[in-house]
């Protein structure tokens, strides 16, 4: 998944447009973006959005962001939602992993009773949106096979620490942010799965959006939450390897099968050692299948 698009649970005509949006993932709101007042709508909305969207051969990924475990509506969304057969779960305001087991011991239940294969409904936690989960990000591994990845959250966590802002006059994340941001690629690395980076909210501002997508892929994240469609084509361009990419990719690849059992080979002139062979084979494994 490289770009996973939220979309509000209580809106059928933006739910229709996500599925046209290119995204890899609809993340389907029935948290922030919904009104406790329409969460029962939203409810019903979604269950039938899923049922009809999944009937499409080419489709995005569907997960829908619940409502946080300890505000008492979590039960009530997965009731509503289950028998949808929703891909995953984007479980927000995730204190550790054990929140992710939590979420599993219900969906486990769930499944059972839809007569779903049980461990099918995946789980992405946002990790960084309250100040007591940053103490807990490395009990992610082994937490789960539900969990399909980790992403952060900024917008909630400076809420939650009272801050005025998480960006400074030049549009970065001060320091709070960049460690709950790196935190996070560690925890997703450490659990060997993918680390998505959080939405940028200024959907105009294009060129800084680009180069904090670039400045993300950089760094170790494959994927990025949008909360425009307008934003998808950028995160698909920039988190999808190019051609360049792909045959320096390759061409380090087959330098190492060519020299089996070694532990550093050359290539143009470069030495080479085993974390190049592992960056490479990562690159691959983003590549778009042939």
């Amino acid at each position: 998944m490289r770009s996973q698009l939220f979309v509000p649970g209580d809106s059928l005509k933006k739910l229709e447009k996500g599925l046209t949006s290119d995204a890899d993932c609809l993340f389907i709101d029935l948290e922030d973006s919904v009104a406790l007042s329409q969460k029962p709508k939203a409810r019903e909305m979604t269950r039938d959005f899923l049922k009809s969207a999944r009937q499409h051969d080419k489709r995005p990924l569907l997960y829908v962001r619940v409502n946080a475990l300890d505000t008492g509506l979590t039960d009530a969304d997965l009731a509503a939602i289950m028998s949808g057969r929703p891909n995953g779960i984007v479980l927000p305001k995730c204190l550790s992993g054990a929140d992710v087991q939590h979420l599993g011991a219900k969906l486990a239940v769930l499944e059972a009773e839809a007569g779903i294969e049980d461990g099918a409904t995946r789980i992405v936690p946002i990790a960084t949106e309250t100040a007591a989960a940053i103490f807990n990000m490395g009990s992610y591994k082994g937490a789960s096979g539900r969990l399909a990845g980790i992403t952060w959250g900024a917008e909630d966590l400076s809420a939650d620490l009272g801050a005025e802002t998480n960006r400074d006059g030049h549009g970065h994340y001060t320091g709070p942010y960049q460690l709950a941001r790196s935190l996070t690629l560690f925890a997703a690395a450490a659990a060997g799965v993918p680390a998505i980076d959080t939405v940028f909210p200024n959907f105009r501002a294009e060129d800084a959006f680009r180069q904090e997508c670039e400045a993300a892929r950089r760094d170790g994240f494959t994927a990025k939450m949008a909360i425009h469609p307008a934003q998808v084509p950028v995160i698909n361009e920039v988190f999808t390897p190019s051609p360049a990419a792909i045959a320096e990719a390759k061409a380090i690849v087959a330098a190492f099968a060519d020299n089996p059992g070694a532990g550093v080979t050359s290539l143009n002139g470069e030495m080479l050692d085993r974390p190049h062979l592992e960056r490479a084979k990562r690159v691959l494994s983003r590549a778009p299948k042939e």
